[in-house]
């Protein structure tokens, strides 16, 4: 029996199960909402590399210098910096594009705790249902650096892993920054491959390292010299559609 807690909430309410058909409907066109308001916000953003992380890492912690430096650097490549558009390291990611003159973007998801837009996005989409989010990320994006980061982290890396090892997406540059946070993760992925359930060659889609001159070299690999990506001028943005 659905309660009124859960009427108030659509993610509730899409999760209760079969609704009528009203409601379904209802649901459709606030999926296609969003849909349609990323795609006019960000159409003109790319080409972009995703950096992932913890929302809840202070800018006191060492991460964070770590995620300004990840920032910077992949503006100098060339590339627009796009997170979850929060706070913690997805704002070290957007601040450090800040500071080095390049864009910097979110797609934040709307929570009723915790999350908010960071103050380093130079554009940005609010977005209610989290499958419509990671579209977003995983779109316009040409490599992801994943930085230490909670279960909303694990999910959205491996939401990567999944869409290359599947071959939905082309075999985009994958690095973990933080070899002593992920090393562990690692440990379990080779017990995985020793048990049969994944493959070897899956453990080698991910680059783990501390390094950021090695992170950002095998981003320009396989970004920009493996799959040609070269700099392109964004689309122009219609004044008539009442666009940017």
């Amino acid at each position: 029996m659905k309660t009124e807690s859960h009427r108030s909430s659509h993610e509730q309410f899409f999760l209760d199960g079969p609704g009528t058909r009203k409601s379904e409907l209802g649901f459709v066109f606030r999926v296609a909402r969003d849909f349609i308001k990323g795609f006019r916000v960000l159409h003109f953003v790319g080409p972009c590399v995703t950096v992932f992380g913890s929302a809840r890492i202070k800018e006191d912690h060492p991460y964070y210098e770590l995620g300004r430096r990840v920032g910077r650097s992949l503006v100098d490549l060339g590339f627009t910096v796009m997170t979850g558009g929060g706070p913690g390291l997805m704002e070290a990611a957007n601040r450090g594009a800040q500071e080095a003159g390049g864009r910097s973007v979110g797609c934040n998801i709307s929570l009723p705790m915790e999350q908010s837009n960071n103050p380093y996005l130079d554009r940005w989409v609010d977005i209610h249902y989290f499958f419509i989010r990671k579209v977003f990320l995983f779109k316009y994006s040409y490599g992801f650096i994943g930085l230490p980061g909670g279960v909303g982290t694990m999910d959205e890396i491996f939401e990567a892993v999944t869409l290359i090892q599947t071959r939905k997406i082309a075999h985009f540059p994958i690095v973990l920054m933080g070899e002593k946070y992920w090393r562990p993760l690692i440990v379990f992925l080779e017990q995985m491959a020793e048990e049969g359930t994944i493959s070897e060659a899956d453990i080698k889609l991910f680059l783990v390292t501390d390094q950021i001159e090695e992170a950002i070299a095998h981003i320009d690999y396989y970004a920009k010299e493996k799959f040609r990506l070269k700099r392109i001028q964004s689309p122009v943005p219609n004044r008539l559609l009442a666009e940017w």
